[in-house]
């Protein structure tokens, strides 16, 4: 079987798999994490004395040995092979893993900066790098079907620039559903680029705002990911559709057991890395016109299913929020959700 012939089986033989059990060799690696899980903290963008700023990857590489985690997802723009360097002796003297966020080129003049980077990426010792198509929301970000259309065609041009790239670094490009793909349109793209270098980041939670249901996009997106973004998700009720937050590891409505599962039965190698981001809710407004300027495909099933699961999955506790917060209390709610998830990763889901 090529490669184009395993991209259009593999969601159908993720969800037709009779059982989960995992290969006897596959490693249990420790829950890693994603650097958006410290959005406060990382940068300084909060003063505290007791929660010091994360200046570079270097902090944060030593946080993660205290917190007991398996390794860092962390951009590595603007990356010099003296630092690559050092980022390599720390992970290394730490027994942690690295990968890289990168952003894809845009034109044949972004090609450079986008080898270097990757370089630089590999000599810390990434095997894997993220990427996004979208920065920001598909729902937010477009008003029409055209600059859709238009984004498509500049995520295709962007894709065939950094394949032949990432093969000649032998490292793997791994693009995250980034609240702007729907699974079928992500499996498309990964079909027509036919590359065993770019596969998927696989973010547990942001298909959500897409109206897909957790379960089905871990199952139809893991045979073709490389690393994941581990979150666990609530949602409530609003006029205009429904708020979304990320929460700790267990207190949401995403089915982490199966999740993981799911993922370390297509890759036993995969990483996991946390990505609790602790932030206001994020309207999703999806009874409002401006949602379906790009979305009215989307089967109105889809949209009832959605609501459904909303109401039926009440937060456990109110979703999180960060306006009204002291810099102080930002950094301290940050933190504690982060502990809460690697305590529950290490009790329920042997990371």
């Amino acid at each position: 079987m090529n490669r184009r012939q395993f991209l259009a089986s593999a969601p159908a033989a993720a969800l037709a798999a009779p059982a989960l059990a995992l290969p006897q060799a596959a490693a249990r690696p420790r829950l890693g994490i994603d650097i958006n899980s410290y959005g406060t903290r990382f940068g300084g963008r909060a003063k505290s004395e007791k929660f010091p700023a994360f200046k570079s990857a270097l902090d944060v590489l030593d946080h993660c040995r205290e917190l007991g985690a398996g390794g860092l997802q962390i951009g590595v723009r603007g990356w010099q092979a003296d630092f690559a360097g050092k980022v390599r002796a720390k992970r290394e003297a730490h027994g942690l893993y690295i990968e890289g966020q990168i952003g894809l080129p845009r034109t044949d003049a972004e090609v450079a900066r986008f080898e270097s980077e990757l370089r630089a990426a590999k000599e810390a010792g990434a095997a894997v790098c993220r990427t996004v198509c979208l920065g920001g929301r598909r729902y937010e970000t477009f008003d029409s079907a055209q600059a859709w259309d238009d984004f498509c065609k500049q995520s295709w041009a962007s894709l065939t620039l950094a394949e032949p790239v990432v093969r000649r670094a032998g490292i793997k490009l791994a693009v995250e559903n980034h609240k702007d793909w729907r699974v079928a349109e992500m499996l498309d793209l990964l079909t027509r680029l036919g590359s065993d270098r770019v596969g998927v980041n696989l973010d547990f939670g942001n298909s959500l705002s897409l109206l897909e249901h957790p379960d089905d996009t871990i199952a139809a997106l893991a045979p073709l990911s490389f690393t994941t973004h581990v979150k666990d998700m609530a949602a409530t009720e609003y006029e205009q559709g429904f708020l979304l937050s990320e929460v700790p590891l267990g207190q949401g409505l995403t089915n982490l057991p199966r999740a993981i599962e799911l993922c370390r039965r297509a890759n036993p190698a995969i990483h996991f890395n946390l990505e609790m981001i602790t932030r206001d809710p994020l309207k999703v407004p999806c009874l409002g016109a401006k949602y379906w300027a790009t979305l009215g495909a989307t089967p109105a099933r889809d949209l009832a299913n959605t609501l459904a699961l909303v109401k039926a999955s009440p937060p456990k506790s109110p979703l999180p929020q960060m306006t009204g917060r002291s810099d102080e209390e930002k950094l301290a709610f940050e933190e504690e959700n982060v502990r809460q998830s690697f305590v529950y990763a290490q009790q329920t889901l042997a990371l």
